[in-house]
């Protein structure tokens, strides 16, 4: 392999140029960006190419030539240079399947804690919550709510929401009610009729 590249080769722009307006617009292929010496004396012309989404990449025409003969065109194509954006390489699809089942498992299995963690502290909140509950409603009283001795005053006699006088009243309608009841049932035995005698 020569390290010297032929110099026919390096003055094969023109013809490189002609190769690739056959695959591409003419204002897609920028100025020359220089050469690189292959095996067997080939020799890769490089021009930048205008092409947007592709910075770092160049039109490539690998050109050659037996003995005395004319430079003859072997490649045109668009490669990479050093800083090309490249997409990532390629991971087969029993790979990508094994490293996403292994991504959810890892997901389920935090979830699983994670619910571990709410239902228990949960628990502790019901537990604090009726205690503040009870917290309210002692700070919902007023000094008004208590009679002198420090008890609590009861609404028209109120306990627990039953009003006690009310029910007294009630009580005793219901009482005169049955006395009335008894008195017209109850007969006299000397107020038979006289006509029985």
């Amino acid at each position: 392999m020569s390290s010297t590249p032929d110099p026919a080769l390096l003055a094969a722009h023109d013809l490189a140029l002609a190769a690739l307006h056959e695959i591409t617009p003419a204002a897609t292929v920028g100025p020359t960006a220089g050469y690189a010496v292959e095996s067997d004396g080939v020799v890769s012309l490089r021009f930048e190419t205008t092409l947007r989404g592709y910075p770092g990449w160049f039109w490539t025409v690998s050109v050659a030539r037996v003995g005395e003969e004319e430079p003859t065109v072997l490649e045109a194509e668009l490669l990479p240079g050093e800083d090309a954006l490249l997409a990532p390489e390629w991971v087969p699809w029993a790979v990508r399947l094994a490293d996403y089942q292994a991504a959810q498992a890892a997901l389920a299995a935090e979830a699983a804690s994670s619910d571990e963690d709410d239902d228990s502290d949960e628990a502790d909140g019901d537990e604090g919550d009726d205690e503040d509950d009870d917290l309210d409603d002692v700070d919902d009283l007023d000094a008004d709510d208590f009679d002198e001795d420090g008890s609590r005053l009861l609404h028209s006699g109120d306990v627990d929401g039953v009003d006690i006088d009310e029910l007294d009243e009630d009580a005793e309608e219901d009482g005169a009610e049955d006395d009335a009841d008894d008195e017209a049932t109850d007969v006299d035995p000397d107020d038979s009729d006289p006509d029985e005698d």
